[in-house]
């Protein structure tokens, strides 16, 4: 089911939640928002959903203009950062209610639970109220329920923030592979980048209402259109006026022509990745991230000087070779 946001600007009061914003979602993608607070990604969700009417622009789902429709005839599932179960009713129960308040047939809403609690890994814990669960279980809980009408587009307003960093990057892996089994089309809002890049075929980044770029994460890390853009999806050092990753920088223990100097002032140790923290000589701060046989063959320590090479004519934060198609919504 493919959805096509055109020109869609939505104001709360003086404010510009979403300014002139164009946007598509490919039938049976994993589209990711992605941007900091503020940036509307959140608005855009309950734009599409039908939870906002925007100002201006048209929201078309499946190629027809659904921007005047409620949302409960959109078809749609959503799931917000805060499951809001039913307390009071069973997994099986919470799951099934939105097949029961359609009067569909109990045997149907049984067949139908079991199937979607197997799927999401509840197998066995039809009995069970939502405070018998974890927070991990209560979300799969929630997704199944959006998933028990057969909706046509998924919608996840931070489905994982509530959770903590462990069963985040379980449930990511998780979200993955459910999708590939279901082949529904989904949004995804987040402002985890690595969240994004996980488990997205698509991310869409966006700032104060706009979209700065979208494309695939592999294009948008390589070949990010600002230095916005590479910022948000990874860590960054800054060499003069470029921008470069901390892995691609190479330090030496004796002068290269042309290179900065900096001095070692810690370094720490991330299993195989070991970060060195410099200063360089014009007091610019700069982490640098070196593979471990590297850190161990250069043995740098507190107060050694070194030099910094990096082909930064060629980094991510100069124009690309290629220039990137202009932005939606720009």
């Amino acid at each position: 089911m493919t959805i096509e946001v055109r020109d869609v600007t939505k104001r709360f009061g003086e404010f510009v939640a979403l300014d002139d914003v164009s946007v598509a979602v490919d039938d049976g993608s994993l589209t990711a928002l992605l941007g900091p607070s503020g940036s509307g990604k959140s608005t855009l969700l309950r734009v599409i959903a039908g939870l906002e009417a925007p100002d201006a622009g048209t929201v078309l789902i499946a190629g027809e203009d659904a921007t005047g429709v409620p949302a409960r005839r959109r078809g749609l599932g959503f799931v917000f950062q805060h499951y809001a179960a039913f307390r009071h009713m069973t997994v099986r129960d919470n799951v099934g209610f939105a097949l029961s308040i359609r009067r569909r047939p109990k045997a149907e809403i049984r067949a139908r639970v079991n199937e979607l609690l197997t799927l999401v890994g509840l197998a066995g814990l039809h009995e069970r109220y939502p405070d018998q669960l974890s927070g991990g279980q209560r979300q799969r809980m929630a997704l199944a329920r959006a998933l028990a009408v057969e909706p046509r587009v998924l919608l996840l307003d931070e489905p994982f923030g509530a959770l903590d960093t462990g069963v985040r990057a379980e449930l990511r892996a998780w979200l993955r592979r459910l999708h590939d089994d279901t082949g529904v089309t989904t949004v995804l809002v987040t402002h985890d980048q690595e969240e994004a890049l996980e488990v997205a075929d698509r991310i869409v980044v966006m700032r104060d209402g706009r979209i700065e770029q979208a494309g695939t994460p592999r294009e948008l890390y390589d070949r990010p259109a600002n230095d916005f853009v590479m910022g948000f999806l990874g860590s960054v050092s800054r060499i003069g006026d470029s921008l470069v990753r901390p892995f691609e920088i190479e330090l030496r223990t004796e002068p290269v022509d042309g290179a900065p100097e900096g001095m070692v002032r810690r370094t720490v140790h991330l299993g195989f990745v070991v970060r060195v923290e410099l200063v360089l000589d014009d007091g610019t701060p700069l982490t640098v991230e070196l593979s471990r046989p590297r850190a161990e063959e250069l043995e740098l320590a507190a107060g050694d000087i070194v030099w910094v090479v990096s082909d930064v004519a060629r980094r991510p934060g100069r124009p690309p070779a290629t220039a990137p198609a202009p932005a939606a919504g720009r």
